[in-house]
């Protein structure tokens, strides 16, 4: 059994069984020693591969909005900045004219930064992938190679591969491939994100081990325990096909000792309210408006964010909507906006620290706009403002809300009565969260950004990954102090983090208090059904020592027993 078992990342929280299918690149270049150049031609050669190329990332950028999803197609934007950086272009002319074929211009250019890129941790190492899909791309059209059809696969594959780019996973059809495993990449990864967009059995940094499984060969992608599974017997093989998830609750869901909690999903764009629904979603506990912002060369108006609000509104007449403000800084960048290159932008300029400074003009626009959503919608609207770190921030956002509010005649009484809230993402916001929930109705707390400050872990640095768990008990003392302090303020508490969607913590989640759990549709399903198996009293009083533990083994060793 161990000999068969390859271990890696789990992406997504599902399995499934299939024939492998390996896909890589093998590019042939010329060799520059048999090949006369003229340095003109291939120059045009050169520019012709780079209209080209431009011209399928936009095609793909647009099926992947429709597909997949707005937030995961906004990687096709860097693409085409990486297709048309100047000093890449500039490498590749210089190397044409020095007498090199266009294709191997363009190998050793794009490599040195690929290098550049793969010696950085997290998410800029994640870069090294962006450049190598624009490369081959590249390579593709100069000589004339074919491109694998990922998106026409035979029924029942399971794709291995090195590694898997943007463009390449979002050609995957769930419909068709069982699930895909690299050997390299983490969950964070582009390939691990379309994955889960996809609700697609994805395991991925396996290692070279992987490389041992011969096309053909069946296997079980398990993306819960991220094992992958060689040549599984007949009861291994049942289980994974049979693996579909727990069942579709429409209903809202309470314990089994009469707790309610609400089950909502996060939506990052308009394509992504159908699956919500699919999946039992009670309401949108995360609308992220930045999707609104992208692939434009200007903001959007208040009448087209009125309307990509009141459609949300309208999808869930009997649930709430949490619209979060724009969230832009960090890693989220919107080129016309003029943001700062900072040295750390993660502690920088973001939020609602924007909101309240150079984009307050958009604030005010927005906020205007929510509320005529909400007087014209069927659904129940909140506005949550994110990371907001001080009280004095929260005043100055509600300040302008009371502004936006007197501006459109059809601010009436019930629209005046929106819900607001305020996301814990800092430390600050969680020490301040009695004197934050006194001024609104309710908190969410966002766990990627609150585990990341806590634990003073770069969640997108693989060397700092063990850190980066919400599990660890200073984490918990500060969602259990929100909650506490929140409800104290007769404020609900909600949760739009990762963690929010991990079946495995329902029962703590629950344990804590938190009223609303928010995320992917995909695992809304497993986590409805965790909380219907959840009995509060036991799971209070299992949370609380699990918050009290003093080390990561000592909370699961509670949530164990």
């Amino acid at each position: 059994m161990a000999d068969r078992t390859l271990h890696g990342t789990g992406a997504t929280p599902r399995s499934g069984v299939g024939t492998v299918v390996w896909y890589g690149r093998d590019i042939s270049l010329p060799d520059p020693d048999d090949v006369k150049v003229d340095p003109e031609a291939e120059g045009r050669r050169f520019a012709n591969a780079v209209d080209t190329a431009r011209e399928e990332l936009a095609s793909e950028r647009e099926a992947t909005a429709e597909r997949v999803g707005e937030d995961e197609a906004a990687v096709f934007d860097a693409h085409i900045q990486f297709l048309e950086d100047p000093t890449i272009e500039e490498a590749v002319e210089t190397m044409i004219g020095e007498g090199q074929p266009a294709p191997n211009a363009v190998d050793a250019a794009f490599g040195e930064h690929i290098e550049q890129f793969e010696g950085m941790d997290g998410r800029m190492a994640e870069r090294a992938d962006d450049l190598r899909d624009v490369r081959d791309r590249l390579l593709r059209l100069l000589t004339d190679g074919e491109r694998v059809d990922l998106g026409d696969l035979p029924d029942g594959s399971v794709v291995l591969a090195e590694r898997l780019t943007p463009s390449d996973t979002a050609q995957l059809d769930p419909d068709r491939v069982a699930g895909f495993a690299t050997v390299t990449g983490g969950r964070t990864s582009h390939a691990s994100i379309f994955a889960r967009s996809l609700a697609l059995p994805a395991v991925v940094g396996v290692g070279e081990a992987l490389e041992a499984i011969e096309d053909g060969t069946e296997v079980v992608i398990d993306g819960d325990s991220g094992e992958v599974l060689v040549a599984p017997d007949d009861t291994e093989r049942a289980a994974a096909a049979s693996d579909s998830g727990a069942a579709v609750v429409d209903a809202s869901v309470e314990t089994t000792d009469g707790r309610h909690v609400e089950v909502a999903a996060n939506i990052g764009q308009p394509a992504e309210l159908k699956p919500a629904v699919e999946r039992g979603a009670d309401g949108v506990g995360l609308y992220r408006t930045e999707f609104l912002f992208l692939d434009r060369e200007t903001p959007p108006s208040e009448d087209e964010q009125y309307e990509a609000i009141r459609e949300t509104l309208d999808t869930f007449p009997d649930g709430r909507v949490v619209v979060r403000t724009l969230d832009i800084g960090g890693d989220k960048q919107i080129p016309y906006l003029d943001q700062p290159d900072e040295e750390n932008p993660f502690l920088g300029e973001r939020g609602i620290r924007r909101s309240l400074g150079p984009d307050s003009d958009l604030f005010a626009t927005q906020l205007r706009a929510l509320l005529r959503a909400a007087a014209d919608g069927a659904g129940d609207l909140a506005i949550m403002f994110p990371m907001v770190a001080t009280v004095t921030e929260l005043d100055a956002a509600l300040d302008a809300l009371d502004t936006a509010a007197a501006d459109i005649e059809e601010c009436d009484a019930d629209v005046v009565d929106v819900e607001v809230g305020v996301m814990i993402e800092t430390p600050s916001a969680a020490f301040m969260a009695g004197e934050l929930a006194a001024r609104v109705d309710f908190l969410s707390i966002g766990t990627n950004d609150l585990t990341q400050y806590v634990m003073a872990a770069d969640r997108e640095n693989e060397r700092v990954g063990d850190l980066h768990d919400p599990s660890h008990p200073g984490v918990l003392r500060a969602i259990h102090r929100t909650v506490t302090a929140a409800h104290e303020e007769d404020a609900w508490v909600g949760m739009c983090g990762e963690m929010a969607g991990d079946p495995d913590l329902t029962e703590l989640l629950v344990g804590l208090g938190l009223d609303e759990l928010s995320m992917s549709a995909v695992t809304i399903p497993e986590v409805k059904t965790a909380v219907s198996d959840t009995e509060y009293s036991t799971a209070s009083e299992r949370a609380d020592r699990a918050q009290l533990a003093a080390t990561r083994s000592e909370v699961h060793t509670t949530l164990d027993t």
